[in-house]
């Protein structure tokens, strides 16, 4: 009998995994609450496709940017600028849940390391795929970067367009929200800083 009690008892089961709460739901009521009928053939699957939207406009969440950047540094003896410049940018402003995009330009100069070239796209996208604003984003980029390799100075500099400002409020079309950041040398020196700027104004024809 003793034994049969506890065959029946539960012990350390382990944790259910725990789905995330369902976005959909909402956006079915968003739709009814705007005057549309969530049930007509067009709107039918578009709660889901919502949700699926921004489970990937938000991932960056899931992120762990230290542990992205430390995967791919390596002891270089190089100590000049290294400029990644217009890097595609797509975030959510976190006021309106309105898309902004532009382009992102990155730049440091190494003290012992270097990173992955491939690893700065990543590290914009880490922290454009949030809810944001973009000034913010521009200095969690800097930083991580300045936290993580250490190096001599890191810049960063966004220029985005924001819906938010081009469907509503002042709709002003052709405007562009421009942010930087400048640590270390970009910032002490002017020379260096003169250096970067003028490096993400030079165009190219995509280099093939």
């Amino acid at each position: 009998m003793a034994d049969r009690k506890r065959a029946r008892r539960p012990g350390k089961r382990p944790a259910p995994r725990t789905s995330p709460p369902a976005i959909a739901p909402h956006v079915r009521a968003v739709l009814a609450a705007i005057g549309e009928d969530p049930d007509r053939e067009g709107l039918l699957e578009t709660p889901e496709r919502v949700d699926r939207a921004f489970r990937f406009l938000t991932k960056g969440y899931q992120e762990d940017v230290r542990a992205l950047l430390n995967s791919a540094l390596f002891t270089v003896s190089y100590d000049e600028m290294v400029v990644v410049k217009d890097i595609e940018v797509f975030s959510l402003c976190e006021h309106h849940l309105l898309p902004f995009f532009g382009r992102a330009h990155v730049a440091y100069i190494p003290k012992d390391k270097v990173v992955g070239l491939s690893k700065i796209p990543r590290l914009v996208d880490a922290f454009a795929r949030r809810l944001q604003v973009q000034e913010r984003l521009t200095v969690q980029i800097a930083n991580a970067l300045q936290d993580t390799i250490r190096p001599r100075g890191v810049g960063v500099v966004i220029e985005a367009m924001h819906l938010c400002m081009i469907m509503r409020g002042v709709e002003k079309q052709n405007s562009v929200a421009v942010t930087s950041c400048m640590l270390g040398d970009f910032r002490d020196q002017s020379q260096t800083r003169e250096e970067f700027l003028s490096l993400i104004k030079k165009k190219h024809d995509g280099l093939g």
